[in-house]
């Protein structure tokens, strides 16, 4: 009985010590980072308001006068990254899918990604306000393109990474190519698609803030935000709002890679 009573407690154990392994290192950069913005502060002397201190920074967070603005403008940048992220995984895995059915299509088409992916937003910055206005929608065709490119290569790399003798022992079957794709290729590539999904969700955070410090009709967003406190020199308010869209991002990379946990951790190490 005694034996049974005390068996869980090595397992208590051996995940508390995961967890401090796993939590340990990033809690113990940020409590340095902390120290060195204190000492950074006070090494500015009548300069300090180039480097806040940690404290005021997260008390602007709950500041009357700017904790409401900050908190809404994060709503609508997280509106915005979610559009554009179900999108960049919509046309990414779509594209990928048909670079996957033929070689010809692979060469025709995986420039175009590259070529997406090597052109500079700020260069195409102007022509997306020329077509789709200078709002919501330029804003998620922003978070678009900078998102794309992962969902496109990663879904291609697992959809061309399945096991050569599983494929030839499919095939003896006879199956068509929505049957080869459904039932095999796809559940193969099913982590390297949330790979790419985790990947593509911390950029389309970054898109989102992209085009709203340049998309600034409508509603304001982070990135509106952080170019208003920066032209204004607000710089609490500034750094403020850089956690907060710093948080998101972490935040969304976490769901998904929950997510992918949760769909093919049972087989496959999805760290």
């Amino acid at each position: 009985m005694a034996t049974a009573d005390t068996a869980p407690a090595p397992a208590r154990r051996r995940r508390d010590v995961s967890g401090a392994r796993q939590w340990g290192p990033p809690l113990g950069l940020a409590a340095l980072l902390v120290a060195a913005a204190y000492i950074g502060n006070a090494a500015l002397g009548q300069r300090s308001f180039l480097l806040p201190r940690p404290h005021e920074v997260v008390m602007k967070l709950w500041d009357p006068t700017s904790a409401p603005e900050i908190w809404t403008a994060l709503w609508r940048t997280t509106v915005v990254s979610l559009t554009g992220l179900a999108i960049a995984i919509a046309i990414g895995v779509t594209w990928a899918i048909m670079m996957n059915q033929a070689r010809w299509a692979e060469r025709a088409l995986f420039p175009y990604a590259v070529m997406l992916q090597a052109i500079p937003i700020l260069a195409i910055t102007p022509l997306i306000g020329f077509w789709f206005g200078y709002d919501f929608t330029a804003r998620v065709v922003v978070c678009v393109i900078i998102a794309l490119f992962p969902m496109v290569s990663n879904t291609l790399f697992g959809l061309q990474s399945v096991d050569k003798s599983m494929r030839e022992l499919f095939m003896l079957q006879g199956p068509s190519r929505s049957t080869v794709l459904a039932k095999l290729s796809m559940p193969a590539a099913m982590p390297a698609i949330f790979a790419g999904m985790r990947i593509s969700a911390g950029l389309a955070v970054v898109g989102a803030i992209v085009g709203e410090f340049f998309f600034q009709r409508g509603t304001p967003g982070l990135g509106s935000l952080i170019n208003k406190y920066s032209a204004r020199l607000l710089s609490e308010e500034l750094f403020a709002s850089v956690l907060v869209a710093s948080l998101l991002g972490v935040a969304i990379f976490l769901i998904f890679g929950w997510l992918g946990k949760r769909a093919v951790g049972k087989w496959y190490d999805f760290g």
